[in-house]
């Protein structure tokens, strides 16, 4: 068995740290893929950067303080 091997044997889930499904990889259960798929839909994996610039339309809708 090669290092690479042993390495996938014993990968967890990024989810919720048990093993993983060899057929669902890298998760262990549809549930944990789910919930991975919801932090991406729902923005909760971003990485942070400068803010967006004003475009010149942001005075036609105004934002609600």
């Amino acid at each position: 068995m090669t290092d690479k091997t042993a390495v996938r044997a014993n990968a967890r889930c990024p989810i919720c740290g048990k093993p993983r499904a060899t057929e669902l990889a890298p998760f262990c259960s549809k549930a944990c893929r789910d919930r991975d798929l919801l932090q991406w839909l729902g923005d909760g994996y971003a990485i942070p950067g400068r803010p967006a610039p004003q475009s010149e339309d942001s005075d036609l809708y105004p934002q609600d303080d």
